[in-house]
């Protein structure tokens, strides 16, 4: 049996086999889009119980599939329509007036801090799924993730063909696809010019499954660059680009150099933190993704621009 990109989420067991538009999609998204309208945390606990089989093995979710596999896909049973709950009229509304590019390909916003970029772990809408309430007759897949608590520019594609193109972009080391740009507070004096830090990053988990990255030799090559744009009240306002987009790059270089992230309260200052809550009314992480670049394969460019989040800019007036 085979099946393109969705089935019933009950019933019994489907065999669907990856069709060539698939190849190279990772486990956990192609079971996301078979098994519409299932929360990620169901996915993760089928793939983990080794419910769901590639080529009648077991696998991982972050497994990348080849066209031609044959994944096993177990009954799963789902709330019937109209008991899972939809966003808030409010996160609707914050979502819609977040859009800031749309075409027939792309659509990108400019997420609000606070939101995450998929429901899960106790978290009910992200930005995904409040968007497909937004938009129900629209096919529309995350691009890439930012952190919850970072704002700024997010792009999901609304066509296959750009969704690939685009992960591909993201994959491509070292800066050569996709320029990627971040405004940032620094706790501290950071020093004039660039300061590009070159450090490999590995991703641990602490007890209850939290992510927390580390500089480790062993672990993934890892590039960012900082530059000063302004100092205020003895900080750094920055513009950071990345040439590889690692989980918490940014929070951990920064900290790496002794100059982590106002606000951030997992790789920051806390006493920084604390001062500049009580002195610029800083609530958050100041963290904010600016702009991407990049050109698809018919040799489109885009330019993708997100202001920086007002709540970030009054904090910045208040810092003089």
């Amino acid at each position: 049996m085979t099946d393109n990109d969705s089935g019933p989420a009950g019933g019994g067991v489907r065999l669907v086999r990856v069709t060539d538009d698939r190849a190279g999609q990772r486990l956990d998204n192609f079971l996301l889009g078979q098994l519409k309208g299932a929360p990620r945390s169901i996915v993760y606990k089928i793939v983990r119980s080794g419910q769901v089989r590639v080529n009648g093995g077991r696998a991982k979710a972050e497994r990348k599939l080849e066209a031609g596999d044959e994944v096993r896909i177990p009954p799963v049973r789902l709330a019937p329509a109209g008991e899972a709950g939809t966003p808030s009229r409010g996160l609707l509304a914050a979502m819609e007036a977040s859009i800031v590019f749309e075409d027939a390909r792309l659509l990108a916003i400019s997420k609000p801090s606070g939101v995450a970029s998929h429901g899960g772990s106790g978290i009910s809408f992200g930005v995904i799924e409040t968007l497909r309430a937004l938009r129900p007759n629209q096919s529309l897949e995350l691009v890439h993730r930012l952190d919850r608590d970072t704002s700024g520019l997010m792009v999901l594609a609304k066509k296959r063909s750009a969704l690939t193109q685009l992960q591909a972009l993201m994959r491509e080391d070292h800066g050569a696809g996709i320029r990627k740009r971040y405004l940032a507070l620094l706790a501290g004096r950071l020093p004039g010019g660039t300061m590009s830090v070159d450090a490999a990053l590995h991703v641990g988990l602490r007890q209850g499954g939290e992510r927390h990255v580390q500089v480790n030799a062993a672990g993934k090559p890892s590039l960012s660059h900082f530059q000063v744009l302004e100092r205020r009240g003895g900080h750094s306002y920055c513009e950071v680009r990345i040439e590889t987009g690692r989980t918490h790059q940014i929070r951990v270089h920064a900290q790496h150099i002794g100059h982590p992230v106002a606000g951030d309260d997992k790789y920051g200052d806390l006493a920084v933190n604390r001062r500049l809550r009580e002195q610029i009314e800083l609530r958050r992480l100041f963290l904010h993704a600016a702009s991407l670049e990049f050109a698809l394969d018919d040799g489109e460019a885009y330019v993708l621009n997100a202001p920086l989040a007002d709540d970030l800019r009054e904090a910045l007036d208040r810092l003089g």
